[in-house]
């Protein structure tokens, strides 16, 4: 569990240095703030369909996220990987309005809560576009299927290239 937990956050924190595109633009899911800056407006009430709590899969292990309503401009987000050995890390996620748009800052943890970047440090997602029924952050996207379900796309930098990593939610609960 150790070397899963440290080989995630080496795909990671390469992600985070704005490596992550990916490779093929024919089943491309996520996408990437091009060099101009241009960030669509958006508000936490764009994306209020992510609220509640979900489970699912991901990395070949189970998740449960949850995101808690909108307020003071923020919405915060908690999710836990784990297997039947235990858990594997934790994220601590904003949401914030941020100059008129979105973004996600997102915290690692170990299972024993030491945080994997600095401690000023987090990956951060800024917004690339939206959709009725899909969020687009830069190497991150969410596509709600249905009410209870939604399909996640991390973008991870691996030694093959970039790869898209899909995560399969289950909506558990509505808030």
């Amino acid at each position: 569990m150790a070397k899963l937990t440290i080989a995630l956050a080496a795909l990671l924190l390469c992600f985070a240095s704005g490596v992550a595109e990916s490779d093929s633009t024919a089943d491309k899911k996520t996408f990437r703030l091009d060099d101009s800056g241009q960030r669509p407006d958006a508000t936490l009430e764009d994306v209020s369909w992510l609220v509640g709590s979900w489970d699912g899969t991901a990395f070949g292990q189970r998740f449960e996220q949850v995101w808690n309503p909108g307020s003071a401009g923020s919405m915060v987000g908690m999710f836990k990987l784990y297997s039947d050995d235990g858990v594997n890390f934790y994220e601590l996620l904003l949401l914030l309005e941020v100059e008129g748009s979105l973004e996600i800052r997102v915290k690692h943890f170990t299972p024993e809560f030491v945080a994997w970047e600095e401690k000023e440090g987090y990956i951060t997602f800024p917004l690339v576009g939206i959709e009725d029924d899909a969020i687009h952050f830069s190497g991150l996207s969410f596509y709600r299927t249905d009410e209870v379900t939604m399909e996640g796309y991390l973008a991870m930098k691996s030694e093959s290239g970039v790869r898209e990593e899909k995560l399969l939610y289950r909506r558990s609960q509505k808030h």
